[in-house]
């Protein structure tokens, strides 16, 4: 058997070592170019880490990022909701990882390159088209001018690429843009003094006003890490069209930024000059779908963004992309046909994803934080006066529940 894989990001990447852990020949197609390491912060939870220990990446994984041990809800002025343990500190068998999605991207790929070759993925190749017959695929790619390049030819391909995928767009091509929740974010990461434990994530404030702060690498100086933040802040109205279009390595406006900056209060953080020292800030509109009535049309498949794309709630986006990339390549490791294995993947993955692409809409688990801000919207003295611990663990338990694998 052989796959095609369209995309070489997270999804792709590691769908590419898992069919080659199980035997199974593949090939990555990737529109850019080259591949550079853009993004800022991103979450690994256990699960999607154990799949990746499992090829035998911790080591290296843990070497690139941040051993996560412990999470913070806070007010968006400060005043601490919910406190929990992380990863190895929660008695998980493998910790939770933070990274830069770069360095992330950069580990996946040099484990491509070292065990299925250094022509395994091939760059400049954008995905115009596939046609499939009774034993196969064609997937048909053009280069940066339009001009047309040899097709590849695989039992099954498969689309990892990303929101704006084209294979989702052919499948489906009344779905329009991705949907936008009014919410923009703004990012960035530099070194700075470590905060708390130095493995600690700080999320304060709601979905109208929420700033993210955790460190996702050591720094070079001690007693520094590579700190990620985010704003996010609600510009717009839910539904509306998103003002640009995603880019992870759009620029920012400073000054749009700082005047946002105000808004929150971290007692051990001076998150303020912390934004004011980062080089490069990048923005993002916060833009999901709707989730589909399936993913697999005979040969062809979607898996990662372009299946399931949701809102940054919970650490789940690159998670749940890992987290198809072993089930899919299970199915076809264990099944006579492509095509029934592409069925048996979506039934164990669609159901699961499409809740948490809900549930994110809501907030996910930081919608206990909107709860909280909106019982009391200008802080608090005693969290019990405003929501007992009973109805805070209701709401982070159940969207862990949900967003396990099944």
């Amino acid at each position: 058997m052989s796959v095609v894989i369209v995309g070489a990001g997270i999804g792709g990447l590691t769908t590419a070592l898992r069919l080659h852990h199980e035997g199974i020949g593949c090939e990555v197609h990737e529109q850019g170019e080259q591949i550079r390491p853009l993004g800022v912060g991103i979450n690994l939870l256990p699960p999607a880490v154990g799949e990746l220990a499992a090829l035998g990446l911790l080591d290296t994984l843990a070497e690139a990022g941040i051993r996560t041990a412990e999470l913070f809800y806070t007010h968006r002025l400060g005043h601490e909701i919910l406190r929990r343990p992380c990863g190895l500190d929660a008695g998980a068998p493998v910790p939770q990882l933070s990274f830069h999605r770069g360095r992330l991207q950069g580990v996946l790929l040099r484990a491509v390159h070292d065990r299925l070759g250094p022509d395994a993925v091939r760059t400049g190749r954008r995905l115009v088209g596939f046609e499939q017959d009774a034993d196969g695929v064609d997937a048909r790619f053009v280069d940066r001018d339009g001009d047309p390049l040899p097709p590849a030819r695989g039992d099954v391909l498969v689309a990892a690429d990303g929101i704006h995928s084209t294979v989702r767009a052919l499948m489906f091509p009344a779905e329009g843009a991705p949907r936008w929740n009014g919410v923009q974010m703004w990012r960035g990461a530099t070194e700075w003094p470590e905060f708390r434990t130095g493995r600690s994530v700080i999320i304060a404030g709601g979905t109208a006003a929420k700033l993210v702060l955790y460190p996702i690498a050591r720094g070079r100086a001690p007693g520094t890490a590579l700190t990620n933040w985010a704003i996010c802040v609600r510009t717009g109205r839910d539904g509306d069209p998103p003002p640009r279009r995603q880019d992870w390595s759009r620029p920012a406006d400073r000054g749009e930024v700082a005047r946002h900056v105000g808004r929150f209060a971290v007692p051990d953080v001076d998150h303020a000059a912390l934004v004011a020292a980062t080089e490069e800030i990048f923005e993002f509109p916060m833009c999901d779908r709707d989730p589909l009535p399936h993913w697999t049309r005979g040969r062809v498949t979607l898996l990662g963004d372009a299946a399931h794309p949701m809102f940054p709630m919970g650490s789940n986006g690159a998670g749940q992309a890992v987290l198809d990339a072993t089930s899919l390549a299970g199915h076809l490791a264990g099944s006579a046909h492509p095509a029934d294995a592409l069925l048996g993947y979506q039934a164990d993955r669609l159901p699961v994803t499409g809740e948490i692409v809900l549930r994110n809409r809501d907030g996910g688990p930081e919608s206990v934080i909107d709860e909280v801000e909106r019982r009391a919207p200008d802080g608090f003295s005693r969290l019990a006066d405003v929501m007992d611990a009973a109805e805070i663990d209701a709401v982070v338990s159940g969207y862990t529940r949900a967003s396990r694998p099944r």
